[in-house]
């Protein structure tokens, strides 16, 4: 994927709003999305999430706002858009009484995936997806964890750019959430743009590069989940006893910053701007300079805290 295609922004959505009969589910909600990232769509449950991902599917029509995919309004081009979209509702839609192999096929179909290709496209999902041997089980017949994987073959069976997923790990078992988390990763690398809405913030750490929190139907935030290349890291320094030589030590380095160092010279946090060779330099010459260095780790913000960050703030 090149890096100028990477870096474009895909999906832009402005001052989004959107009614139900008793409330207002979405308050003037503006993010974009740059093609080949994957993003985290968290908060509580009634913050707005499903229903964002149905408007950004244009299954619902908002009150005011405007979506577009590829410069494309989803509102009023649905079915443009609906080609370079894949969605996993909550709810699977599945037809119980077809078998995999013909719910998939039906699905190719109706994507207008020719006949010629369509077996080949089937086979190609379910490889994937590790469902192979049970492509000629009724799918009524299914566990919860087979029939999400199904759904999700029938999702990225037309090669979507952009796929919308909601709780997609919901009902699997620890190992189907592992090649889940393992398919994710590899199909935001090949440079598909994906949404995932899921409370589980530790699995979507593993995969995603941006979150989006949302709170009574308001983004609260919208971040990278790592540190991005080049930026400097934050890093802490422990010593086995406290030393008064830390904060000099430390400041003798130029890749050192932002400071912060404990009374008692037992620890130190700092901004580090150097690459990872320059990091182990730097450890050996603050152990060739006689502390007694018990650890030095990176401290990255989690999704968690971010999270917890957030969600402490005042109510809008």
């Amino acid at each position: 994927m090149a890096l100028a295609e990477a870096r474009k922004v895909l999906i832009v959505v402005r001052n989004l709003v959107f009614d139900y009969p008793t409330k207002r589910a979405l308050r003037a909600v503006s993010f974009d999305i740059q093609a080949g990232t994957i993003t985290g769509l968290v908060g509580p449950n009634g913050a707005g999430k499903t229903t964002l991902l149905r408007c950004l599917a244009g299954l619902e029509t908002p009150v005011s706002g405007s979506i577009s995919i590829e410069r494309i309004d989803v509102t009023e081009r649905p079915r443009e858009a609906h080609r370079r979209l894949g969605l996993l509702q909550d709810v699977l839609g599945l037809y119980d009484d077809l078998t995999g192999r013909q719910g998939l096929m039906y699905q190719a179909a109706a994507f207008g995936i020719g006949p010629r290709e369509r077996q080949k496209r089937v086979m190609e999902v379910v490889t994937r997806l590790g469902i192979a041997d049970r492509l000629d089980d009724k799918i009524g017949t299914l566990s919860r964890g087979l029939r999400q994987r199904i759904a999700i073959a029938q999702s990225i069976l037309h090669r979507p750019k952009v796929l919308l997923l909601d709780e997609p790990a919901s009902g699997l078992d620890p190992d189907a959430r592992t090649a889940l988390s393992e398919l994710l990763r590899t199909l935001g690398q090949e440079g598909m743009t994906l949404i995932v809405s899921s409370h589980i913030l530790a699995e979507l750490e593993d995969y995603t590069t941006h979150m989006i929190i949302l709170r009574n139907g308001r983004v609260v935030e919208h971040c990278p989940t790592r540190a991005p290349a080049g930026k400097p890291r934050r890093l802490k320094l422990s010593l086995a006893q406290g030393s008064t030589n830390l904060k000099p030590a430390l400041l003798a380095d130029a890749a050192v910053a932002a400071l912060d160092v404990d009374a008692h010279g037992q620890w130190a946090r700092f901004d580090f701007s150097g690459d990872i060779a320059a990091q182990a330099q730097f450890l050996q010459s603050l152990i060739a300079s006689g502390l007694p260095i018990a650890a030095l780790q990176e401290e990255a913000r989690s999704m968690q805290s971010v999270y917890t960050e957030k969600m402490r703030g005042p109510k809008r």
